[in-house]
């Protein structure tokens, strides 16, 4: 039987552990922000650089590849050497990328700067959490969980706001310069606050995981695969509302940042609730819930694209349920996933994020190929990915080890 480890070291004092908190949280909104805060610009960027919506979209696309391609290494050396040289150098490299950006004078230019962003952007993204991870039992991780997850997908909710005025009033350039600054504070802050040494519990300390352990796991991948399917659809909204909002359905640039935000605020509204919930109610019955929302979106949104609706209001709705269903599974399974190999939870949280971003690069290229100016396409392949992260999380449900492996509440 699989289990999960419980050993931790001692926890710092608690000034020192707020400071810690602190700087995760602004690591997790330059990830938040980074994919985000510049996608209101891209009707812009396609008049500037004569772009078809197939190219626009790789500006997104790009930025997954570098981030992918750094990722598992970035998860092999995060367990080898620690969490912070790894993310002091993807720091750096963001910086290198943001700088390139502002100053792009031609598209290829501007598909370097995206792809040093996405190559600099991995070692937060899969190892900030880490940090907690490594620090406290399990219990604690999906509490820290719920509450990261609410501070990002605020970010989130709000970076689509902040880039379309930012957009309004600087174009394009001062979404770029705005993450370089946060990047910049990143930097210090890491610098600053993030132990140059974490002390880890003595099975990860002596026996390193590999990614070859991972793939032998079943519960492990079923975890990880259900965790891809789940991501790629909100990513094939965030880079196509632009286009189908903006340019098609006549939603002004200063009020677009409402329509995708409102989504991501409530997943983050929804994350700091779970937070409360797990505590007090059944994870295995607020989980098989997560699959009937699943179900429930597929239907409003297959609904909305047959008949091809042109209301945003109306699509976002269709879209809710979705945002919704998302919400326990990634606060209470993603902390269980990386738990059950313990001594690999760099590579684990690479193989979670490589996974979901080559899948998220290629369906988003799908979707802009395949685009014609309506709802219908892209509804179809978002339900193409959400009926088979429906399936994997009942498949889970039926693991007995896994079940017994879930904390309920006292």
């Amino acid at each position: 039987m699989t289990q999960i480890s419980q050993s931790h070291p001692a926890q710092t004092s608690s000034r020192t552990a707020g400071l810690l908190l602190i700087t995760i949280i602004v690591m997790d909104l330059l990830v938040g922000m980074e994919f985000d805060l510049f996608v209101p610009s891209f009707p812009e960027l396609q008049q500037v650089f004569q772009l078809s919506p197939f190219w626009v979209e790789g500006l997104l696309s790009v930025n997954f590849m570098g981030l992918c391609l750094s990722l598992f290494l970035v998860g092999e050396l995060g367990d080898r050497y620690g969490r912070r040289p790894i993310i002091l150098l993807g720091l750096l490299t963001f910086i290198l990328g943001s700088i390139l950006c502002l100053h792009a004078e031609s598209y290829a230019a501007l598909m370097v700067g995206r792809f040093l962003q996405g190559v600099g952007v991995a070692a937060p993204a899969i190892l900030s959490f880490l940090i907690i991870a490594d620090a406290y039992p399990l219990k604690k991780q999906q509490t820290y969980m719920a509450l990261l997850n609410g501070i990002m997908n605020t970010a989130i909710a709000i970076a689509p706001i902040i880039g379309s005025y930012v957009t309004l009033y600087f174009h394009w350039q001062g979404n770029f310069r705005a993450l370089l600054i946060l990047g910049l504070l990143t930097l210090g802050m890491t610098l600053l606050f993030i132990p140059a040494k974490q002390a880890l519990a003595p099975q990860e300390a002596t026996s390193p995981g590999s990614y070859a352990q991972i793939l032998r796991s079943k519960p492990l991948m079923l975890l990880i695969v259900g965790f891809v399917f789940s991501f790629v659809p909100y990513w094939i909204f965030v880079g196509m509302s632009p286009l189908l909002f903006m340019e098609d359905l006549g939603v002004p640039l200063a009020e677009f940042g409402y329509y995708q935000g409102f989504l991501a605020l409530v997943f983050a509204g929804g994350s700091l609730l779970s937070g409360l919930l797990i505590k007090h109610f059944d994870h295995q019955k607020m989980l098989y819930g997560s699959c009937i929302l699943f179900c429930v979106s597929v239907m409003t949104l297959l609904l909305a694209g047959f008949l091809e609706c042109r209301s945003p209001i109306l699509i976002i709705l269709a879209f809710l349920p979705f945002v919704l269903a998302q919400i326990i599974p990634s606060t209470i399974l993603y902390p269980v996933c990386l738990n059950l190999l313990p001594q690999a939870k760099g590579r684990v949280s690479a193989l979670i994020q490589g996974g979901r971003l080559i899948l998220a690069s290629l369906a988003l290229q799908v979707a802009g190929y395949a685009y014609t100016g309506s709802f219908q396409e892209i509804a179809l392949i978002m339900a193409c990915f959400i009926i088979p992260a429906a399936v994997t999380l009942l498949v889970l449900l039926k693991q007995k080890d896994l079940l017994q492996n879930l904390e309920t509440p006292s």
